[in-house]
């Protein structure tokens, strides 16, 4: 007859389980594993000894305010005589006796979060259980360990801003196993509306990565709910800070949970999409953030962007817009609702731009469904699909109150970017989302999208073509020259009128004050002739009209006399801040204390005081902000210096990410890769 075990006290040899669970980074005072993988724990009885088939234990493992077999939130099993990797299951695995080494393993489909764990009547251990990317059976299960690595397990990372013709690479740390994180992001899931209408089907719909994607992506703004972030994409950051202050992750996380989950001020798309991806590695699904370049946001659904210009080629707002750049979110996991070769990358955008059944959310969509056109499969297929490859057309609006439309070749999804696995490269993952232009696979896409315009509306170039050229020396602080290239295609003497134009420009599409301006009225190309105009672009003039995404809008009108018609070039041109050098002083190892020398030019011809430089790494700077103040103000052409003291805590490759602030020049970033020795 079975008899019971009488257990005294157990160990849950959380180091070694968190070690190799991949965990350990969280710390290792407390058990947390991941799902269809072993963890053993030692058991130590107070009485007799165990003997296979003899001694007896009733497990039951819980999660949830209420627990319930149904939703697949609680499970009772006892002891096997091996372990079943598919399901629940536990068995002792060492030599019969006083002191057992029980091994147990949760169910791969088993919903992520808190655990309590019945051992029979002896007590309950409470342990917190993650994704598992290194499990076959588990949906997002990942065939690539360095891919793996880059994905889940790496702390900091790369985000693609500038232009489209000038990426700049932002760093960014992720933080996801700082202390503290893990609980933010459980109490993050916990505060979302589904869960506090109905907990017990929200802890059952967490076994789904896809239910958590969506979830997060509504969560980490805040526009319906409890949410992490405030968006603001205006130049009044009143009551927080511009979205160009943040670092990282980490302080944002924290602040929300220390302010009783009021959303933090401010984020915009690179800063929604990366703490996004902090919560999904944090709960182990694979993800990194994607840019891209000449975003559509499409608020109507019919795939056209419309623009309109004045008299003088200068943008008119309008609802439709295309953003410089947009940053969202790829997660890795299956899609059993599809078919299998939907598995694999999915686009989640937490930038609330449109609802989605009725919420500020977006996706997730496999990334392939949008190469193929397949735009009725859930979720958001056909914003993220305009985002990509919507038409652009351009109307001229006269005083007289009519419109005429312009020839351009605006083209919206350039250059989708994102880092590189193992390195600070980056990679181009455009052809994940879009077939070559032109080819006959994508007509077949657009034919399945019902992308009629893009099908039908092909413009006639009229002959008259203009193009902008620019130099490679656009700093902040220098006057410049950009180019405005005229060409005569036709057979004919052409007459026509140059509108060329600058203004800064938001990131998102935003228009600001005149930086330069020429109006030609006669400008005569013989047949196959060529005109280049240069206009100058003064710091005097763009200094102070700048904002913070250091954007100037180029945009060149030509007026043919002859045909009436009209063509438009428009280019964004992104000025380069000084360049942040960074020196590491002393031996790089654990729990060694550095210094860090970082040094900034002022290349600007004014005086910049207030300096601040602010350092910041995962498992670098304790997981803090590092700040050190100047005391001097510093001139043009000098140096502003500073050495920054932290001890790193653990080995390996690690990023520092350094900011500076002054009076003129703000939100400078820099890093630099450091290797920890053990």
């Amino acid at each position: 007859m079975a008899q019971a075990l009488d257990i005294d006290r157990w160990d849950l040899e959380c180091e070694f389980n968190n070690t190799d669970h991949r965990t350990d980074l969280n710390g290792v005072d407390r058990l947390i594993v991941r799902r269809g993988q072993v963890f053993t724990i030692s058991l130590y009885l107070r009485s007799g000894n165990y003997q296979p088939g003899v001694g007896s234990l009733d497990l039951v493992a819980e999660t949830g305010p209420q627990p319930s077999e149904q939703y697949g939130t609680r499970a009772s099993f006892g002891l096997s005589a091996d372990i079943d990797t598919s399901r629940w299951s536990a068995a002792v695995t060492g030599p019969p006796g006083d002191t057992l080494t029980l091994s147990i393993c949760a169910a791969p489909d088993a919903p992520i979060g808190r655990y309590t764990l019945t051992l029979g009547a002896s007590g309950q251990i409470e342990f917190i259980l993650l994704y598992n990317p290194w499990c076959p059976d588990d949906a997002v299960y990942m065939d690539n360990e360095k891919s793996l690595e880059e994905y889940v397990l790496s702390q900091d990372g790369i985000i693609f801003r500038g232009s489209s013709k000038h990426p700049i690479a932002t760093p960014w740390n992720f933080g996801q196993f700082e202390s503290g994180i893990l609980d933010i992001c459980l109490r993050i899931l916990d505060m979302n509306p589904k869960c506090l209408r109905n907990p017990g089907k929200d802890y059952s719909g967490r076994r789904n990565p896809i239910y958590v994607s969506r979830v997060l992506s509504a969560m980490v703004n805040c526009n319906d709910d409890k949410g992490v972030l405030l968006g603001r994409w205006t130049d009044d950051y009143e009551g927080g800070v511009s979205p160009m202050f943040w670092r990282g992750s980490v302080e944002i996380l924290r602040n929300w949970d220390s302010q009783a989950c009021q959303p933090v001020r401010y984020g915009q798309c690179w800063v929604f999409a990366a703490v996004a991806c902090s919560i999904s590695r944090a709960l182990g699904i694979p993800c990194r953030v994607v840019t891209n370049y000449f975003s559509a946001h499409d608020t109507n659904g019919n795939l056209v962007i419309e623009r309109y210009i004045n008299e003088n080629g200068e943008p008119i707002q309008s609802r439709d817009m295309i953003w410089n750049y947009h940053c969202w979110l790829e997660s890795w996991m299956t899609r059993p609702d599809l078919k299998s070769e939907f598995n694999g990358w999915q686009a989640s955008d937490p930038t609330p731009q449109e609802k989605s059944e009725g919420v500020y959310c977006c996706g997730p969509i496999p990334v392939r469904a949008i190469k193929e056109g397949d735009l009725m499969f859930k979720y958001d297929a056909l914003f993220v699909f305009s985002e990509v490859n919507a038409d652009v057309v351009t109307f001229r609006k006269n005083k007289d109150g009519s419109t005429s439309q312009v020839y351009s070749t605006a083209v919206v999804g350039q250059k989708i970017s994102t880092k590189s696995v193992g390195s600070d490269a980056r990679e181009d993952i455009t052809h994940l989302y879009k077939y070559p232009e032109g080819s006959d696979e994508e007509r077949e896409a657009f034919k399945k999208a019902n992308h009629q315009n893009k099908l039908l509306h092909q413009q006639q170039n009229p002959g008259l073509h203009v193009t902008i050229k620019v130099t490679s020396d656009m700093s902040k602080g220098c006057d410049f020259d950009v180019f405005a290239v005229v060409t005569n295609n036709t057979q004919s003497e052409k007459k026509c009128r140059l509108l060329f134009g600058s203004c800064a420009v938001s990131y998102s599409g935003v228009t600001g004050g005149n930086c330069g301006f020429k109006d030609l009225l006669n400008v005569e190309l013989p047949p196959g002739g060529e005109r280049r105009v240069a206009l100058r672009l003064n710091y005097s003039k763009y200094g102070a009209l700048l904002t913070e995404d250091n954007l100037i809008r180029l945009g060149a009108l030509l007026l043919d006399y002859t045909t009436k018609e009209s063509t438009l070039a428009v280019r964004n041109i992104v000025l380069e801040n000084p360049e942040i050098k960074v020196r590491i002083l002393g031996e790089p190892k654990v729990n060694r204390k550095l210094a860090a020398e970082i040094t900034l030019q002022n290349t600007l011809p004014v005086q910049l005081d207030n300096c601040c430089f602010t350092i910041e790494g995962a498992n670098l700077t304790g997981g803090c902000v590092i700040s050190e103040t100047l005391n001097s103000s510093v001139g043009p052409g000098e140096d502003a210096k500073v050495k920054i003291y932290f001890t790193p805590s653990h080995s390996g490759l690690r990023k520092l990410v350094v900011d500076f602030n002054s009076s003129k020049l703000s939100h400078v970033k820099g890093y630099r890769n450091v290797i920890i020795g053990k």
